[in-house]
């Protein structure tokens, strides 16, 4: 199946994820920037707040695609530690990356929450929303960060992925929910017809509508 655009794609995914519909504690978190159009029409369908989670994976100096681990929301580090034993990694190098990243982090967190305080996600069912799974470093990263922060409940959200990263990641999820899962899957944007980048101005112009509805509700 073939998603009109993310918006499309998102209003597709809410109707699986009904049975989360109109409960308090739910919350939906976006991986930004592509993941949050998908969240903004869960987050309407269901009637649950939406805010970002930013992850930032911590390349390896020199071989930038090859992952030591990642930072996300609140501080949180989770480190490959594979990849760091291997390639004995030394801790200042870690520290420097992450230090860096961490900076470019900061920046989109003000930049996206405009001095909006981080949700507590602490005994809440909360539902990350990507606008789709390729190789599932990011929602992995995501979802080891987001779980040291004490929710109850972690549910993976997506439109479309590949159906062997769906499935690995519910050994670390209590529940993924991949819309459509084709069999041959190539790339996440080969399911879309419009992929264009998301602008940070639409993530802040989408968060800012998601908040004024809430608040419109309460």
């Amino acid at each position: 199946m073939l998603f009109r655009d993310r918006a499309e794609a998102g209003r597709i995914l809410a109707g699986k994820l009904a049975a989360y519909a109109n409960r308090p504690d739910v919350l939906a978190l976006a991986l930004p920037r592509g993941g949050v159009p998908v969240a903004y029409e869960v987050s309407r369908a269901l009637h649950a707040p939406l805010d970002v989670f930013l992850v930032r994976k911590l390349g390896l100096p020199g071989q930038e695609e090859l992952a030591m681990g990642a930072i996300a929301s609140g501080g949180t580090r989770v480190l490959n530690e594979d990849v760091i034993g291997k390639l004995n990694v030394p801790d200042e190098v870690i520290d420097l990356v992450a230090a860096e990243e961490q900076q470019e982090l900061s920046r989109r967190e003000h930049d996206y929450r405009d001095g909006r305080p981080p949700p507590d996600v602490q005994g809440r069912t909360v539902i990350l929303v990507d606008d789709g799974l390729a190789t599932g470093s990011t929602m992995r990263a995501a979802v080891a960060a987001l779980r040291q922060q004490g929710p109850a409940r972690i549910v993976v959200a997506v439109p479309v992925g590949a159906p062997e990263i769906c499935m690995e990641l519910q050994h670390e999820a209590d529940e993924v929910v991949c819309a459509e899962m084709p069999e041959h899957f190539y790339a996440v944007g080969a399911w879309y017809d419009d992929f264009a980048q998301t602008t940070d101005e639409e993530v802040r112009d989408l968060l800012a509508r998601a908040a004024e509805e809430q608040a419109s509700v309460h």
